[in-house]
């Protein structure tokens, strides 16, 4: 195997229902319209002649990751499952440039795409791209898909007809949000009553529904850092944002925007709303 590098894209929810759990699952049943953005990780990979594998997280989030995280947890399910041989270790390196604990799926995206990289494509199944959510992270499957893709319901997604472009404007405030607390706290689940098809919709008609749409996770959140609400406050009153919203268990929340313009615009106003912020422009990919 040559040494590889690759890219490790961010994800955003731009609406996010949270259903009851699926039968002998132990997972929520999950509606949401899930965009890659141009945030991303940078992996580098290779053989190593050693017995073990060497990880190395580094870059301006790498702090908060430990021992247990989705690379080595990617590597130990690929050799358990034959995908791997047992005797082929790894040099691996990290740069960490998406948010942890943000909502925005950096830890899943990063095993997503090293599994992509290891296991054939023919061999990445729906029945084992299953096998790798269960293990690693419900939401992992979700960077298997295209770009940008409606999940109807936990097991079944689909691609969008055509793709959107958009511009966010994220603002991630260094708090660390526990999607498994999170999770514990919600009392009052979605039907799913919306009878919307995003994936053949219009972007317009796309944009003018996601308006009527929520974070089922938001108000959890908003109850544990009530920073959050003045951060979406500060985003939806900004000139032409469409609507602000929280990001998968954040704590990132964004902006909606049409254009780059209005976007980069905003953007300098919520630096100086919040100095000691991590705030950027986003598009979609």
């Amino acid at each position: 195997m040559r040494k590889k590098n690759f890219k490790s894209f961010a994800k955003i929810n731009l609406f996010l229902n949270i259903g009851k759990k699926v039968n002998n699952t132990g997972l929520h049943n999950i509606q949401s319209l899930v965009f890659l953005i141009n945030l991303f990780d940078e992996i580098n990979i290779k053989k190593n002649k050693s017995k073990t594998d060497k990880i190395k997280f580094y870059g301006k989030f790498c702090n908060k990751i430990n021992k247990n995280n989705t690379i080595t947890k990617s590597l130990y399910i690929l050799r358990k499952k034959g995908f791997i041989d047992q005797n082929f270790k790894y040099d691996i390196k990290i740069k960490k440039q998406i948010p942890v604990f943000s909502g925005l799926g950096g830890g899943s995206s990063n095993a997503a795409y090293l599994i992509k990289n290891l296991v054939e494509k023919k061999k990445l199944t729906e029945k084992n791209k299953s096998i790798f959510s269960k293990h690693i992270g419900s939401d992992l499957k979700l960077f298997f898909y295209s770009n940008q893709i409606f999940q109807k319901k936990l097991y079944k997604i689909t691609n969008l007809k055509s793709k959107i472009k958009l511009y966010f404007i994220l603002v991630y405030p260094f708090l660390k949000c526990s999607t498994k607390e999170i999770y514990s706290n919600i009392r009052n689940l979605n039907n799913f009553k919306t009878k919307i098809v995003y994936s053949k919709s219009s972007k317009k008609k796309i944009i003018d529904n996601l308006l009527n749409e929520q974070n089922s996770l938001q108000e959890i959140v908003i109850s544990k850092f009530p920073i959050i609400k003045k951060i979406l406050f500060e985003l939806k009153n900004l000139k032409k944002c469409q609507f602000s919203r929280l990001t998968g268990s954040g704590s990132a929340c964004f902006g909606v925007f049409l254009t780059k313009k209005s976007a980069d615009l905003g953007l300098k106003k919520i630096k100086k709303r919040f100095p000691k912020f991590w705030c950027v422009v986003g598009k979609t990919i």
